[in-house]
């Protein structure tokens, strides 16, 4: 490379020299300076710029014909995700980045230092995120808790290999579907300290397979809350999602009744057991930016269920820290909302994908629309009618304070009604359980239910849909 000069906002920098290099102007007058140089390259050395500066700038060169190059954000840069001397190109993360968040890490260090911290989900995007933030906080032991084998070696791996001394890192394999399993590891291991990111997340898979939904992420969440209570763990914060809010999706009321048990075990320890909510997690598995770029690779065309959708994202490691700082402000029984800027259309992901393949919509690549999958609606909301928010001292952190005051009376006999149906892989009972627990739930049409069968104590076959005869669900 030959640099020839830099141009810079601050009106101060005007006219300085800079390692012999002039400031020659402002964002503005790229346009001249790259018609007047010969310019080939603009590099982007902004590791905190907004995601509307970048777009701003990539969108000029774009018009010029010059490639633009990207420093790395200072997110990647703190983590050690890559040095800061590499220069990469501009991501759809780039253009999509807010004000980096200012997360209290020393308040997150004094809850976790010389603690024992389970995580949940540990192999996943947000689990691994998660081991990776926490490894700085000093906690005495990290106990990466996973049901794929390959997924927990390869994060156990990357943390060995970040050489940190201190913290004992310890990989469980165990499906929390296994209550007697999750008894045991957490009676050895006796967390202090629980992240429970594992769930079931595809709507559209759920859907499919509401069965596996509830046995996961109902069931296991509370397979797992009955374990943290047995052994006194100290504060649990549970991952959930802005599709547990007014849901239209199995999983999202799946999620929504899993908030309702971290609610309930709250009041029951009087401990700071809390829900973290947040929308789509930008390069997670399974998100719609990896489907998009599968499809350019492919040649296309990149496929959108409807182009008035819109989703809030965030990167991963934004939302990690604000899972963290969240952790630290919970006294129990409340729901964290993130805040996650405004809603972003999927459409629009689409388009800058594809400009940023370096193809043009229409002429190399095309956009189809498909219609909405099972399950989906056009916008995701964030708080569930009734609660009363209100910001925490840190500005990009909602509270709901009276969360738990949802929790009904019979959330019990509401658990053991959808463990039987998803043991019988009744779809049709799942929904109408999990209608009657959540009212707000608005499944598509669901038929009648089949009433539950069962003897009565003479060993005549009863037909009854009251709870008094619904058989128990096996040990």
């Amino acid at each position: 490379m030959h640099p020839v000069a830099f141009v810079d906002d601050d009106p101060d920098k005007q006219g300085l020299r800079l390692r012999g290099l002039p400031v020659v102007g402002m964002r503005k007058d790229i346009p001249q300076l790259v018609t007047t140089n010969g310019i080939d390259q603009v590099i982007l050395a902004m590791p905190t710029a907004a995601g509307d500066v970048i777009r701003e700038i990539t969108g000029t060169c774009e018009l010029l014909g010059v490639e633009t190059m990207i420093v790395p954000s200072i997110h990647e840069i703190m983590h050690g995700r890559i040095r800061y001397n590499q220069l990469r190109k501009v991501q759809i993360e780039d253009l999509l980045r807010r004000d980096p968040v200012q997360t209290d890490f020393q308040a997150v260090r004094a809850r976790v230092a010389g603690k024992r911290v389970l995580i949940t989900g540990g192999g996943g995007s947000i689990g691994g995120e998660l081991c990776r933030q926490l490894l700085f906080c000093g906690p005495s032991e990290l106990i990466i808790l996973g049901h794929g084998e390959n997924s927990i070696f390869e994060i156990s791996q990357k943390l060995q290999n970040m050489g940190l001394k201190g913290p004992k890192i310890t990989p469980l394999i165990a499906d929390v579907r296994f209550p007697d399993r999750i008894m045991t590891l957490l009676k050895q291991y006796r967390p202090h300290i629980i992240f429970h990111t594992a769930a079931h997340k595809h709507v559209p898979l759920m859907e499919k397979n509401p069965a596996e939904a509830i046995t996961n992420n109902v069931l296991g969440t509370r397979n797992l809350l009955n374990a943290a209570l047995a052994v006194d763990v100290e504060q649990f914060v549970m991952v959930s999602t802005d599709k547990a809010v007014n849901p239209t999706s199995v999983m999202g009321a799946s999620k929504r009744t899993a908030e309702l048990l971290v609610h309930q075990a709250a009041k029951q320890s009087g401990r700071p057991y809390v829900a973290v909510r947040f929308g789509n997690v930008l390069g997670s598995r399974g998100s719609v930016i990896l489907t998009f770029k599968k499809q350019i690779a492919m040649g296309g065309p990149l496929t959108i269920t409807d182009p008035k959708m819109t989703r809030f994202f965030m990167t991963i490691p934004e939302a990690v820290q604000l899972v963290l700082q969240a952790s630290v402000l919970g006294n129990g029984g409340e729901v964290f909302v993130l805040d996650m800027g405004e809603p972003v259309k999927i459409i629009d992901l689409a388009k800058d994908l594809i400009r940023l393949s370096g193809l043009e919509e229409g002429t190399d690549i095309e956009i189809t629309q498909i219609g909405l999958r099972p399950g989906e609606k056009l916008y995701e909301e964030l708080f569930v009618p009734g609660e009363k928010y209100y910001r925490t001292p840190h500005q990009k952190i909602f509270i709901a304070g009276n969360a738990s005051s949802f929790v009904p009376a019979n959330l019990d006999t509401s658990i053991d009604l959808l463990a039987v149906a998803a043991e019988r892989n009744d779809p049709v009972r799942i929904l109408h359980e999990l209608k009657r627990l959540i009212p707000e739930y608005q499944p598509m049409i669901v038929p009648a239910p089949s009433p539950f069968t069962g003897k009565n104590k003479n060993g005549h076959t009863q037909i009854s849909n009251s709870v008094a005869t619904l058989p128990q669900p096996s040990k």
